[in-house]
């Protein structure tokens, strides 16, 4: 039963590996296409190579610059090194790891948790008696503008203010890849949430509510379309603790822990531009 010396024993990592090897990987995939679909479609700068991907998607904010790695950290001074070649120190940024990390602190890094990597197998919308709420899919400039609207004010996202229209959602996000829902309660946007699909699975993302509308249904509502924007296939997102009960009554199942690291931004110069 012992491989032979020189046989390749597979590690699930392996960048020529299919992408559905495990639902693992797949996560992993998503998770790190999302970031360079953001940036791409707002014109700016990102990176996808074989082991991490980003993207500057702005100057501020703990959760804009997602940087998602591909394989486990075995190096983290070189890793790191190229993360800093793309953003810059004034921009902070968030390191998503599957994997258990290094203590990252060294390099300027804090560590967020461990949040829960949670999966709803493919399947529709079970009966239920939550209120009806009206959805609409996201179809133009205008509606974009105010999802990203929607999206600061409900998250919170006060560090992003004042906001520019095209801050966070660039107006070439919406692609079949890519979809974005609102929801309305008596006639007033109150939810959004985005679907990015890759790698055989949907990532829901962007999931906020604004704070008059919270247990109306509506986060429940955006959330649904977003995990059923392809019903065949398994929808995947990163949780809170806080937030896991209300997945897993939606039919998610948490899978394991990633890790989490903040690389907060240093004060900008007085030379440098918003972005």
């Amino acid at each position: 039963m012992t491989p032979a010396e020189d046989e390749h024993l597979t590690t699930g990592w392996e960048p020529d590996l299919a992408a559905d090897d495990t639902l693992v990987r797949q996560a992993v995939l998503v998770h790190a296409s999302w970031p360079v679909e953001v940036a791409r479609a707002a014109g700016r700068p990102w990176r996808s190579g074989p082991r991490w991907a980003g993207g500057w998607i702005g100057d501020r904010g703990a959760l804009t610059n997602p940087v998602v790695l591909v394989q486990p950290l075995t190096r983290p001074e070189e890793i790191l090194r190229e993360v800093d070649e793309l953003l810059p120190a004034h921009v902070p940024y968030l390191l998503i790891s599957a994997w258990p990390t290094p203590d990252l602190s060294a390099y300027g890094l804090a560590l967020l948790g461990h949040p829960p990597l949670m999966v709803r197998f493919a399947g529709p919308r079970p009966a239920s008696d939550e209120p009806v709420v009206e959805v609409r899919e996201v179809r133009d400039a205008t509606g974009l503008a105010l999802a990203e609207r929607v999206l600061v004010e409900g998250y919170p996202m006060p560090e992003l203010e004042p906001l520019t229209t095209g801050d966070l959602l660039g107006p070439s996000l919406l692609r079949p890849a890519t979809r974005v829902w609102l929801a309305f309660v008596d006639g007033d946007p109150a939810a959004v949430a985005a679907a990015h699909l890759h790698s055989g699975v949907t990532l829901v993302e962007y999931v906020a509510t604004l704070p008059a509308a919270r247990g109306r249904g509506a986060g429940a509502a955006v959330t649904w379309a977003a995990a059923l924007a392809d019903p065949a296939r398994p929808a995947v997102l990163i949780a809170s603790d806080d937030g896991r009960p209300v997945y897993e009554r939606m039919g998610y199942t948490a899978v394991e822990r990633w890790t989490a690291w903040l690389r907060p931004g240093r004060e900008a110069t007085s030379g440098s531009s918003s972005r």
